[in-house]
């Protein structure tokens, strides 16, 4: 995909209620589209007509699907990292295995939570160009996970980070192409993997 970072950012953000719903209802309506009908079914035009809106009000706000795609990708980093955050607080007072099974949770709660939306903007996130805020919120994330990994004792923390995040990654997303939806069987499945990685008890 040639598209430019420039292409990625909304012409304005909206302030105002009605324009706020506006950018919502394209959202939702360019979301709907992906799980339904795949990324060649998204236009400008479908999305505004499923939105209910004319291209036009929709262009006022997005300059091509690069800029909604970019926008539905960071509304899903900034959920993911909420889940992640949340996650981190509640287990708070746990030990390495039981926060590392916190973090199990948040990531397959976040791949479960709209599954073929998911997987479709993952697979986006890879084509677009990475604007600043994608690349600051994934940041964000790893370094959540190395500080928890840090606190809790663990070795070469940024490294284990790396591997354990490629891992659920990896997992998850295997489970849902298959179509599994089974989130404690996945859980279960994944405190395995991770535990047994890090060498923690209750990998079994």
């Amino acid at each position: 995909m040639n598209a430019t970072v420039g292409k990625l950012n909304p012409r304005k953000s909206p302030l105002q209620g009605r324009s706020r719903a506006t950018c919502e209802a394209v959202m939702e309506a360019a979301a709907r589209i992906l799980e339904q009908d795949g990324r060649q079914g998204l236009t400008t035009n479908h999305v505004a007509e499923r939105a209910g809106i004319s291209v036009g009000s929709l262009y006022q706000y997005y300059p091509g699907k690069e800029a909604i795609l970019a926008a539905l990708i960071r509304q899903m980093r900034r959920e993911m990292l909420a889940d992640f955050e949340a996650a981190v607080v509640a287990s708070r007072d746990a030990n390495l295995a039981g926060t590392a099974k916190a973090l199990v949770r948040a990531a397959v709660k976040h791949h479960l939570r709209r599954p073929a939306l998911a997987q479709a903007l993952e697979r986006e996130e890879a084509d677009l160009p990475l604007d600043e805020e994608t690349m600051a919120l994934k940041a964000k994330l790893r370094a959540l996970v190395i500080g928890v990994l840090a606190e809790r004792g663990v070795g070469d923390a940024e490294t284990v980070a790396f591997d354990l995040i490629a891992m659920c990654h990896g997992m998850v997303e295997a489970a849902v192409q298959t179509g599994e939806r089974d989130f404690d069987g996945l859980c279960r499945r994944l405190d395995r993997a991770v535990l047994g990685y890090l060498g923690a008890p209750g990998a079994a």
